[in-house]
């Protein structure tokens, strides 16, 4: 199995709460926060990179002050969440190296990109605890699967050389011609068998979506062994993900990695108005996850 070193224990050690479960919030997103942000495609790419990273500072202040980690972007947060003494000093940070969006083969397969000049080294640099990767998977088609694999395991032999803490993330999609029935009903399979694919390429925490079922959730615990695994939000209702949440944390998962669900609807460009509601809202959110966590305590 995938054993963590020493050094990467202690990245780990830093992306949990007291319980000794995972509680990150990401806000690495750049796109998708950009549409929460504003209307129309016009506004959304008059919003600046540093509009985002002053988002992401208000998300940190307020929601991952009482986590224990954050998960932001090498473009619009760091090094200012940390050299502008935003991100308290027993907070983790890690950052996505995943470009945002991703490429289209010919096939129609997604081919996913990572930020140029951003490794192992310059994360270590930027102050943070660790990395975090982001590849597509459908592991019924090899085919869609070749460049992304490639990526993950040159990634991971780079955090290897340099012994810094990496979490590996894989998300499914749905393929051109495929319905949504169809695809959905595939779901629970494709996440086992992605968190196997990870695995294989040396992969030693994993950062999953919901696997859709109580039975797919022990399977990839069962499959996972000694790797933690946590559970991300992909952006549903708070009442939704609690759910998804609880039968994760019931059948083995070992936190949460949540965004969107969290603060999607307490952003806005009226800094304001984003400090109030994150501070109320999200903030209460980010409780009752911290209670499921503290129910469940490994």
């Amino acid at each position: 199995m995938n054993t963590m070193t020493t050094a990467e224990r202690r990245g780990y050690q830093m992306i949990c709460d007291a319980t000794g479960s995972m509680m990150v919030v990401a806000c690495d997103q750049r796109g998708g926060m950009r549409t929460l942000l504003a209307a129309t495609p016009e506004e959304q790419k008059a919003i600046s990179n540093e509009t985002l990273g002053k988002t992401k500072y208000d998300i940190t202040q307020y929601l991952a002050s009482e986590a224990g980690c954050v998960l932001v972007d090498p473009i619009c947060a760091v090094p200012g969440i940390v050299d502008e003494g935003v991100l308290p000093r027993n907070t983790g940070l890690l950052v996505g190296l995943d470009a945002s969006g991703w490429e289209t083969s010919p096939e129609g397969y997604r081919i996913s990109t990572m930020v140029d000049g951003i490794d192992a080294r310059k994360v270590r640099e930027l102050g943070a605890t660790g990395g975090k990767i982001m590849i597509y998977l459908r592991s019924d088609v090899p085919a869609a699967n070749t460049a992304n694999l490639a990526t993950l395991r040159k990634v991971i032999a780079d955090f290897a050389q340099e012994d810094v803490f990496l979490v590996v993330e894989f998300l499914t999609y749905q393929l051109e011609n495929e319905s949504k029935e169809e695809y959905q009903s595939k779901i629970p399979e494709l996440i086992v068998d992605g968190c196997k694919r990870c695995i294989d390429c040396g992969s030693k925490v994993l950062k999953i979506p919901y696997p859709g079922t109580e039975q797919a959730c022990a399977r990839v615990t069962e499959i996972c062994g000694d790797i933690p695994w946590a559970v991300l939000s992909a952006g549903v209702d708070h009442a939704t993900f609690l759910t998804q949440v609880d039968i994760s944390l019931r059948n083995g998962a070992s936190g949460v990695i949540a965004g969107r669900s969290l603060w999607k609807d307490c952003i806005s460009l009226d800094r304001r108005i984003s400090r109030e509601k994150l501070s109320s809202v999200a903030v209460s959110r980010l409780h009752d996850i911290q209670q499921l966590l503290a129910k469940y305590k490994k």
